[in-house]
């Protein structure tokens, strides 16, 4: 699903700042600002600053209680966040969200698939839709 929001052209006026949407069919959505390139505000980190009930339990990658689904909506390609940690690899491998197929994809092409922890996702400075 593609989503397209009137607020992202006022954001890309600073720096290092990015337009998350946080998205949930029993809650309003609800975007944030986000500064980019934090090395330490993930989406976890982020959705509590404002609000956002996004479900967790560990914080640490552990229980995967913070899966989310990640989208790409500034057309800059398919980043979406910072690369997966070994953790967050290994809970989306046992969950059945990511393939061992997908793990070497990504080990070639850098690029995250959409199932993420949000308590290990770093946001970069890219505009996001999280469904939580």
């Amino acid at each position: 699903m593609h989503r397209s929001f009137p607020y992202q052209v006022s954001a890309r006026k600073w720096k290092n700042m990015a337009l998350i949407t946080f998205s949930n069919p029993e809650y309003k959505d609800k975007t944030v600002y986000a500064v980019a390139g934090s090395h330490t505000q993930t989406v976890l980190k982020i959705a509590r600053e404002h609000q956002v009930p996004i479900a967790f339990d560990c914080q640490d990658g552990e229980c995967g209680s913070c899966l989310v689904r990640v989208t790409a909506l500034d057309g800059k390609g398919a980043r979406m966040g910072g690369p997966l940690t070994d953790k967050e690899r290994a809970r989306l491998l046992e969950l059945g969200r990511l393939t061992k197929a997908e793990v070497e994809d990504m080990l070639v092409d850098d690029f995250p698939r959409e199932w993420r922890l949000a308590c290990q996702m770093i946001v970069r400075d890219e505009d996001l839709l999280v469904e939580y």
